[in-house]
């Protein structure tokens, strides 16, 4: 981590990573990866910052996508073809998706039997660029608490149930994928495998390869990633299957901050707010949805009796742009600059322009600790996403 005097150059609001954290990510996941006789992808839905795509691809072979626009990214800038899950293609896209994917896993029976034939046409003719296929299971078993992000739960739309299968995968079907964690640890991995084997372990005798989706968090302090290469190894060995994890969050985890800066200090009744020029809402949209309270460089994370405390907002009119409560060391006042951590993953990749909001400006810190600015927005990116 740099000094907070690294980021005096940066623009504010700005997300800033950290190129030498990034790289002691890839560094941990790719160690992993060859103890265990795996391959490990990058996940773009929770980091497509392609800017730092050119530091990926020295240590990871291989990235995820969920859209179009994410395979063509991978396409663009890593340069290769796309391991794709889309809940539900669109007929239009799919000649596209073939073309830019080496593998491609779909939600549910009733898309592979739409989509099926075009495959089985595609790869005969194009033997040497020959698509390899796969069906989101659902093993009914998730530790994830909250709904939003627990794909089992009863009516889940992500994954087909062990009744749907018969005795053997569907021709033409290669592949096994689920996706059950989220941010989760080797242990939690350990129970969902139980759960897997449990309903699906004959089809996985079939099957050539198991995608085991993302959520792996390798990269957080505690982690036992001993017990997660023992895991990947016994089953690989066990059913004979090329095994593949897809993390989004492990690869950004604690790379990089949220640069921004106290635009405004108010009394409200009783309540001191400090008004930023960022957006919860808009900027940090998870700090919302999950929730969870953001850390602050420098600030204590809970009210200290004695010290100056803040809840802080953001700059659009939503009511509910804001958390608190803060406590600082000094007072804050306008101009202040406010720093929140590991703002990489799971940010840039869902902000947008409510209110006409600029979206923050994203900034690497290379190995050095010299700032580069790669990209800032305005008008225009309000305006192009509106008519």
């Amino acid at each position: 981590m740099f000094p907070q005097s690294a980021y005096a150059a940066a623009p504010s609001p700005c997300f800033v990573l950290e190129e030498p954290l990034l790289r002691e990510n890839l560094a941990l996941i790719d160690s992993v990866q060859k103890a265990a006789g795996a391959q490990i992808i990058l996940a773009l839905k929770g980091f497509s910052m392609f800017s730092a795509f050119p530091v990926v691809k020295e240590y990871l072979s291989g990235a995820t996508a969920s859209s179009l626009n994410e395979i063509r990214l991978i396409n663009d800038f890593l340069g290769y073809k796309a391991h794709t899950y889309i809940p539900a293609y669109l007929p239009h896209e799919f000649q596209e998706v073939m073309e830019r994917s080496s593998h491609i896993t779909f939600n549910s029976l009733g898309q592979w039997e739409q989509f099926r034939e075009k495959v089985f046409a595609y790869n005969e003719a194009h033997p040497e660029a020959r698509i390899s296929c796969g069906i989101r299971v659902n093993p009914q078993y998730s530790e994830v608490e909250t709904d939003m992000y627990n794909p089992c739960v009863p009516g889940s739309r992500l994954g087909v149930t062990r009744d749907k299968l018969g005795n053997s995968l569907p021709e033409g079907i290669e592949g096994i994928h689920f996706h059950t964690l989220c941010e989760n640890d080797s242990h939690t991995l350990g129970r969902t495998l139980n759960a897997l084997e449990e309903r699906f372990g004959d089809l996985l005798h079939r099957a050539k390869w198991l995608n085991m989706g993302g959520g792996h968090l390798m990269t957080r302090e505690g982690y036992d990633i001993p017990f997660l290469i023992e895991l990947i190894t016994t089953i690989r060995e066990k059913y004979g299957v090329h095994v593949i994890l897809e993390p989004g969050s492990a690869v950004a985890w604690r790379t990089g901050v949220l640069v921004s800066t106290v635009l405004d200090v108010l009394d409200s009744q009783g309540i001191q707010v400090a008004i930023l020029d960022t957006s919860f809402a808009a900027h940090m949209p998870d700090t919302l949805e999950m929730p969870y309270k953001p850390v602050i460089r420098g600030a204590h994370q809970q009210p200290v009796a004695g010290l100056p405390t803040y809840r802080l907002g953001g700059m659009t009119c939503l009511a509910g742009d804001f958390m608190g409560d803060y406590s600082f060391d000094q007072p804050l006042k306008p101009g202040d600059r406010v720093i929140f951590e590991d703002m990489i993953h799971y940010t840039m990749v869902k902000t947008t322009t409510f209110n006409g909001v600029n979206l923050p400006s994203i900034g690497i810190l290379n190995q050095e600790g010299t700032f580069r600015l790669v990209k800032s927005f305005g008008y225009e990116s309000f305006k192009d996403r509106l008519s």
